[in-house]
Order: structure tokens, then C-alpha cells, then sequence
């Protein structure tokens, strides 16, 4: 009988040619709600799982599925053939995107009894040429799978071993939560056996002569966060303790980054002896080969962190965001060894680390080590308890769960740091530090004294609840959809806050904000700065394939926030007593003083749209028209009074130069230039005016909604193609909606780009702003394809660039956009990831995050006429 083990959070992907009984041994040794398979994906998408057109379709969904799966860390087996590279490829993807281990199953029957068993369903009338093709696919996978990038490999071969096998689930290495303590965990100690010996005793333990171990009346067990070696003393010392503490028992131990480097030095790999590594080399060579062929096994099977207390407690060497609590990956092995950087370096020549503490909002109570500072202090739930031993600071141990510091001084500076100890970063407002004594002895942290209630000593804060300190200095928000870790700069959010605290609508409405737009580059086109040609040209050579051409309303930008009714705004958004719904503009602002009525009307035109999808809530990126409605004081203030100047000046400079030139003077390139000033004075004042009206409360006011941004459980901006949300809107029927009119290019077709051109110049022509060019279907994985490139037209830029611009092309030619580029894309990131937090139902403070970045990112300087 075989025994298949499998990591209990894990994907299990099933290989074998159909017929092979993969659905069979999925009912058989996992749950129903455990098996995602291709053939019941495919009857969701297309009410027969038989029908391979929706192949592609069903894919999509199965993706998705075990995505979130893997996400919420369940175990997950996919239930498919596999048996080509392409498709496994996918699923290890996925997996590694979410840190779990992958494990692959592989039935292999002799292609006869398949064909034998499809032959009795008639459901399988594919043909036997079909589980050939398959076999040989297989056959040639066998060779290779193992480096596929899965954990292990099972190969289970033909009927009697398939029927046989059981299948088992491990635990992880990392998951200890049933040990509930009590805990002493020990900050880092590299070296200074003295000083752990002497904490260990204030602590209440009894160390064995010879130091080889240690245990306390009470049955507490220690925990080490990492690096107990180099720079100090005696890093044998420290080894054989903590050695025989974990191995009778009494304690456990995560790896630090000092361990790792260490362990690779006595295996043999090259490595820079630097940071105390050389002391603890020449002092393990004069240990016995005995002790040092131990020390390096007890180092290299050291792991990265461990969950305890029924998972209310972590401990890592640097620390461990949320998402990577019990995952298994390089990526969280490498997070808990070394925290994260920014990349930038300090004046001391050492890296600048990720304050991922003050971002932290987790359940569980995360202890680490690794950066010294010279007091240990709580923030958010988290607390590091390296204060610096070997550079003549403390050594600091956590009682758990009575939330007690406790520490012994250095006996001296073992170790000249590069830098000094640095204080501990400021934690968020109103979460105060846990107090830690000043020698030998214990300082009790009670819940007022750890933090404030929300931070530390209840979990975390109320959802509704916001807090400065989530959006003030210096950040970095990480995203999950192509921008990574995006760089929120102080004085940026200082900027942001003012605009946000004077001016923004209720915060509870404000869940996303739209990203800039860049234009294409500059068209070398006579007459032209922008053209279509240049967008086509870029979206090509990013890959991208076929693009959707969406007419450019010229109005203002809006997003509409709607709850079907009051029992959905207070349940969705905690809005009891501040109506229905919102509008309002890029920046946050609301666009009128009372906009109930517009909101209302909009919540009757979309609430088809609602049905459909079965929300009662939408989110929708819009245009608001006329531009007069919101812009009314600018067109006076600016434009209006320009176009009068001009036409006020200009008629009487001509007839002067008209006269002149009649009696004889060489007036006659003046002349012409002033000529051309006048005409395009008058297509500067026919440019703006054609998107001015009157509005008179709700009538002449109109909203072009162009993008369903989200609605209940769906972040619908991330999930569908652009065609999807132009159909579905497409559907509505009000005479307050105005429609977005497009087409679709084939990048490849001459004559889709040339027909896609022709429409821009038509639209342009007749004096339509232009258009927006998009990829029809959002790029997957991280990319840096713009989202949407706007290309405008040659009058409409006399709004932007002046009545005269056409006469300086040459200049405006030189205009720089890689600034404004990437401040799309980083943009475009965080609302994405805003909406993401909002349709999976995180608590407001982590919609707004992303939301205030996005509008701290607009006080960059940028060309605004871009």
C-alpha cells in the first residue's frame, strides 16, 4: 500500500490521461469542497461539461477558484489532466503567488483501460486518438515533472497501486499552534553566553551543569527569535545550550540570518566573511568534529518561523506580515530572515528597513529580533527584542502570555556596532510602549500601558474606525496587481492629508480614486502633437494584442458610489445617516453641495444593472457632463475671458496691419501671423465652447459611465475585460446615462488600426475630445503597459496648450512623459488594490490606505497639461 503525504495547506495537482480515474480518486480521499475540477468549471461556464469551446472559459474560473483558495490557505486538489507542461505551469504559479507548496499526483494506467472506460460513459465520445495524444503528452512529461517546481512528485502506477494508495495530510514544520506556553521568548544573542545564562536564571530557569541545557519548575518553554551567533564571546557556549534546550524539549528555536550565513560558511559555500562570521569560524574550529558536524545540522534544520497558541502567537527572526503567517515559500523564508528594504542605504552603508510594523493590523502577536534598538517597544501588536546585547546594550526576553519584559545588561561591548542603537520606530497614535527595566528584573505590561485598545491589547480596531497614523509620513503599500510595493513620500501625504481633511466627501463613500492618464508619444505627424498611430505603436510592442478605442467624453471626471437603499449603505459602508450614495471627483471632492437628488436618480437607472449582478451596491467610474457643470468659474475665470481678449484685440490689430500694408509698408509676415492668431482664436473659443451647456438642477446634466469599478464580492475592475463593463452599461436605459461610444482594434490588422484611426478623426473632426486606447483584456502578472493611453485631438488641445499651440509644435515635441507614465501605473496599482480590499470586505482603514496614496501621488510634480 502507498502512503501519498501532502502539506495539510497545500495545492495537490492531479495528472493523468482522462479515464484514468483522477475524479474518482479525488471523491475518494479528499472533501467535495476541497476538488476544483476542469470538467465541473467548464459546465458553470457553458451548462455542459463536455462542451471543450469553453475550455478557455472554465480555465478562468478554475483559476480563479483555487486562487482565492490558496489564498485563504485551504487545501485545494485540481482535478484535470495536467499532463501538459503549459497547464501545470499555471497552477505552480498560483501556488507560488500565495506561498503555499504544490504536490502533484500522477495516475498512470495503461492507455487501454482508459479508452475502456470512456468507451462506457457516453459522455466521453471524444475518440481513443484523443487518450492517445494525451498518453504521449504524459509519457513525455514523466521525464521532466520533478523540475516543474513541485514539492514532490507521487506516482502512483496502473490500477491495483491507484487503488491502494491512501492519502495523508502533514502538518506544517511551522504550525506548532497547539503548544499554547507558557513562553519566554529570547531576542538575539549573538554570542554573549554570559548574559543568556544570566537571563535565563532571572527568568526562573535551572541550567544544567556544563550549560548543555536548562528547564523551569513551571514547564514554561523558551523560544529563540534567531541569530545566536557571531560577534560575540562564545557562540559555542550559546549553541550548546540552546542545543540541548530544544532537543530535551524545554525550547524552541527559529533561524536567523546569522545561523543561515554561518551554516553555508561550513558547508563549504563561498560567502563574505563579514559581520562577526569570522569569530564564530574560528571559534566552532576549536570545538570537537562532534559538536561542530551537530551545530551545523542544528542550524541548517532550523526553520523560518513558528505559529503558536493556537495561532495568536508568531515568532520570527525579522518579523512576518500577516499574509505570510504558516506559508512556505523562498519569499517567506526570506522575509523572516531579513525583513524587507526600500533599497536605499542609511549614512552608515546598511540597508534602510520596511517599517512593515506600523503597517501591521494582524490578529496574532508577532515577536522578532534582528534590528537592534535600544528599547523594545509595542507596535501594532508587534515588538522586536533585539536591544543590542553585543554592542553593549541588554538581552531582552517576552514572558508569554503575560506580556512581560525582562532583561539582564551586557557584561561590555563584545562588538563595536556600525551604527548606534536606534530608538524603536514611533508607533501609531495612542499605542503606548510596553516597559522593559533598566537591569536584572521584570516590568509588567498591562493593556493601558501596551497600547491602545484597537492597536494591541484588544486586536484589532473596529473596521469603520480611521486613524492619521495610517496615511501620515513616509509609506510603501503593497499592491497586488502589477505596481508592487508603491513609495508614498511625506511630504506627499502631508499635501494629501490637507486636501482629504478639508475638502473630501465623507470617507465612507471615498473607496477609490481614478489614476492619471498619459498620452501617447509625441506624433511626428505634420500638424499633430497626439495621434492615434504612436498609442497603436506602443500596446503592440508591449504585447498586447487587439486594444478597445473608447470616445473620450470631454467632461469632468466621477465616481459614483451607490447603495440600492439605507439598509445597504449602512451595511456595506457604515453609512447610517449620510444617505445613499456619493459623486464626486478625482480628487475626492464632492461636485455639488447637495448631491441627493443626482445620487437618487442614479440609483433607479442603475438598479437593473444591481440586479444583475446581484449586489446592491456599485461602484462606477464616470464622466460627469457637461464640463461646464463642475469647471463653470474656470471657463469665466480663464478661458472665457481669453477667447474675449482675443477677439477684442486681434480684429483691431489686423485692420491697423490691413491698412499699413496699404499704403506700401512690409508688414506683410506680421500680417499673416496675426491673421493666423485670429483663426485660431476662433477655434480656441469653438473648441471649449462646444462642451459648455446650460444645467438647471438635473436637467442638461448627464453621466457617461464607462467602467463597473466593483460590486458585492467582486473587485469587477481587476476581473473583466473592458468589452464586459461597455456591454453591461450598454444595457441601461435612462435619459440622465449618455453612452461611450468604441471600437475594437486588432493590433495586427493594418486595416482594424486604420479604421480605429479613421473613427478618432471623425470624432475629432466633429469636435469630440478624442479617445482613450486600452488593452482589451488586462495583462496578467505584473506588467508595466499603461492601462489607457489618451489620444486627443488637435483642436481640443487648444484647450490645454493655448489658442496658438499649433505654432510651436516643435517645442512642445521635446515634452517629457516617463514621470507622468509612471505615475499612472503606480496609480493604477493602488486603485486597484483599493478595490480589491473593498469587494473582499476589509475593513475601511485598508480601502482608504490605498485611496489616500493615490491621491498623495498627485501632488508629484507633473506637467498638468499631459
Amino acid at each position: 500500500m502507498s502512503e501519498i503525504s501532502v502539506p495539510e495547506m497545500s495545492l495537490v495537482v492531479l495528472v493523468g490521461i482522462s479515464g484514468s480515474g483522477k475524479s474518482t480518486f479525488a471523491r475518494r480521499h479528499f472533501a467535495p469542497t476541497q476538488v476544483i475540477s476542469s470538467d465541473f468549471c467548464r459546465g458553470l461556464v457553458a451548462d455542459d461539461e463536455n462542451d471543450q469551446a469553453a475550455t478557455p472559459d472554465a480555465f478562468d474560473v478554475l483559476n480563479y477558484i483555487v486562487g482565492t483558495r490558496l489564498r485563504r490557505g485551504l487545501l485545494t486538489v485540481v482535478d484535470a489532466t495536467n499532463v501538459q507542461w503549459e497547464a501545470r505551469k499555471r497552477l505552480i504559479e498560483l501556488a507560488k503567488s500565495h506561498n503555499v507548496l504544490a504536490d502533484a499526483i500522477v495516475l498512470d494506467v495503461p492507455e487501454e483501460v482508459a479508452v475502456a472506460r470512456n468507451a462506457t460513459r457516453p459522455d466521453r465520445d471524444f475518440g481513443a486518438h484523443v487518450v492517445t495524444r494525451q498518453r504521449k503528452d504524459l509519457r513525455r512529461s514523466m521525464a521532466k515533472i520533478s523540475r516543474d517546481g513541485f514539492r514532490r512528485v507521487h506516482v502512483l502506477r496502473g490500477v491495483q497501486e491507484i487503488e491502494a494508495a491512501t492519502v495523508v495530510t502533514e502538518k506544517a514544520w511551522t504550525d506548532r499552534r497547539e503548544l499554547t506556553g507558557p513562553f519566554d521568548i529570547i531576542g538575539d544573542v549573538h554570542g554573549c553566553r554570559a548574559e543568556l545564562e544570566a537571563l535565563l536564571r532571572t527568568l526562573g530557569w535551572r541550567i544544567d551543569p556544563g550549560g548543555t541545557g536548562a528547564v523551569h519548575p513551571e514547564g514554561r518553554t523558551a523560544v529563540f527569535v534567531g541569530d545566536l551567533v557571531d560577534r560575540g564571546p562564545d557562540s559555542p557556549g550559546v549553541l550548546r545550550l540552546v542545543m540541548g534546550m530544544v532537543g530535551a524539549g524545554t525550547a524552541l528555536c527559529v533561524s536567523g540570518n546569522h545561523e543561515q550565513k554561518l551554516a553555508r560558511a561550513l558547508n563549504g559555500r563561498k560567502v563574505r566573511v563579514a559581520h562577526g562570521l569570522q569569530e564564530s569560524l574560528d571559534q566552532i574550529a576549536a570545538e570537537p568534529e562532534e559538536f561542530r558536524r551537530a551545530a551545523l545540522a542544528f542550524m541548517d534544520g532550523l526553520i523560518s518561523h513558528y505559529r503558536l497558541d493556537g495561532g495568536r502567537l508568531v515568532v520570527a527572526h525579522a518579523g512576518l506580515k500577516e499574509a505570510y503567517h504558516g506559508r512556505a515559500s523562498n519569499r517567506v523564508r526570506s522575509f523572516a530572515l531579513y525583513g524587507d528594504t526600500t533599497g536605499e542605504t542609511d549614512e552608515y552603508g546598511l540597508p534602510v528597513r520596511y517599517p512593515w510594523a506600523r503597517e501591521y493590523r494582524g490578529r496574532a502577536m508577532v515577536v522578532y529580533g534582528h534590528t537592534p534598538i535600544a528599547e523594545p517597544e509595542w507596535i501594532n501588536n508587534t515588538i522586536c527584542l533585539d536591544t543590542g546585547a553585543v554592542f553593549g546594550g541588554r538581552l531582552t526576553a517576552l514572558r508569554y502570555p503575560e506580556r512581560e519584559l525582562v532583561s539582564v545588561p551586557a557584561e561590555r561591548v563584545w562588538y563595536e556596532p556600525s551604527r548606534p542603537l536606534a530608538a524603536p520606530p514611533a508607533p501609531p497614535s495612542g499605542a503606548g510602549s510596553a516597559a522593559g527595566s533598566s537591569g536584572a528584573g521584570s516590568a509588567p505590561v498591562s493593556p493601558s500601558s501596551a497600547g491602545s485598545p484597537v492597536a494591541f491589547a484588544s486586536g484589532p480596531r473596529e473596521p469603520g474606525v480611521l486613524s492619521i497614523d495610517d496615511v501620515r509620513g513616509t509609506r510603501y503599500i503593497e499592491t497586488r496587481h502589477g505596481g508592487g510595493s508603491v513609495k508614498i513620500r511625506e511630504e506627499n501625504a502631508a499635501a494629501a492629508l490637507e486636501i482629504m481633511s478639508r475638502f473630501a466627501v465623507d470617507p465612507r463613500w471615498l473607496v477609490y480614486l481614478p489614476p492619471t492618464m498619459a498620452p501617447p508619444e509625441t506624433s511626428r505627424l505634420d500638424g499633430y502633437l497626439e495621434h492615434p498611430a504612436e498609442a497603436f505603436a506602443e500596446f503592440a510592442e508591449a504585447g498586447v494584442t487587439r486594444v478597445v478605442c473608447e470616445e473620450k467624453h470631454m467632461g469632468s471626471r466621477a465616481v459614483v458610489v451607490l447603495a440600492r437603499d439605507a439598509r445597504a449603505a449602512a451595511g456595506r459602508f457604515g453609512v447610517a445617516d449620510g444617505g445613499c450614495g456619493a459623486v464626486y471627483t478625482r480628487t475626492g471632492r464632492p461636485f455639488f453641495p447637495d448631491d441627493t437628488a443626482l445620487v437618487d436618480r442614479l440609483r433607479r437607472a442603475c438598479a437593473p444593472l444591481m440586479d444583475e449582478l446581484g449586489s446592491d451596491w456599485l461602484v462606477l467610474d464616470c464622466e460627469l457632463l457637461p464640463w461646464s457643470a463642475k469647471a463653470e468659474q474656470l471657463v469665466r475665470s480663464q478661458y472665457a475671458s481669453v477667447s474675449a481678449a482675443a477677439r477684442a484685440a486681434l480684429p483691431e490689430a489686423l485692420t491697423a496691419l490691413e491698412a499699413a500694408a496699404g499704403r506700401g509698408l512690409d508688414v506683410g509676415d506680421l500680417l499673416d501671423r496675426v491673421r493666423r492668431r485670429s483663426e485660431n482664436a476662433a477655434r480656441f473659443r469653438d473648441a471649449y465652447a462646444r462642451y459648455c451647456w446650460p444645467v438647471s438642477g438635473l436637467d442638461g446634466l448627464r453621466v457617461a459611465p464607462f467602467q463597473i469599478l466593483a460590486c458585492e464580492g467582486r473587485a469587477t475592475a481587476v476581473d473583466e475585460p473592458h468589452s464586459w463593463h461597455l456591454d453591461m452599461l450598454a444595457r441601461l436605459d435612462d435619459p440622465l446615462l449618455a453612452s461611450t461610444r468604441h471600437v475594437v482594434a486588432d493590433l495586427a490588422s493594418r486595416e482594424s488600426t486604420d479604421a480605429a484611426t479613421a473613427w478618432w478623426s471623425e470624432l475629432t473632426a466633429a469636435g469630440g475630445e478624442g479617445m482613450v486606447v486600452k488593452p482589451l483584456d488586462r495583462p496578467a502578472g505584473p506588467s508595466r503597459v499603461q492601462p489607457g493611453v489618451k489620444v486627443r485631438g488637435r483642436e481640443y488641445l487648444r484647450i490645454v496648450y493655448g489658442p496658438d499651440y499649433t505654432e510651436s509644435l516643435d517645442v512642445l515635441r521635446a515634452r517629457f512623459l516617463g514621470r507622468k507614465r509612471s505615475l499612472a501605473l503606480r496609480e493604477h496599482s493602488l486603485g486597484l488594490e483599493a478595490l480589491s480590499r473593498l469587494a473582499a470586505g476589509e475593513p475601511l482603514w485598508r480601502v482608504h490606505e490605498a485611496v489616500f496614496a493615490v491621491l498623495a501621488l498627485e501632488s508629484e510634480p507633473v506637467d498638468p497639461r499631459l
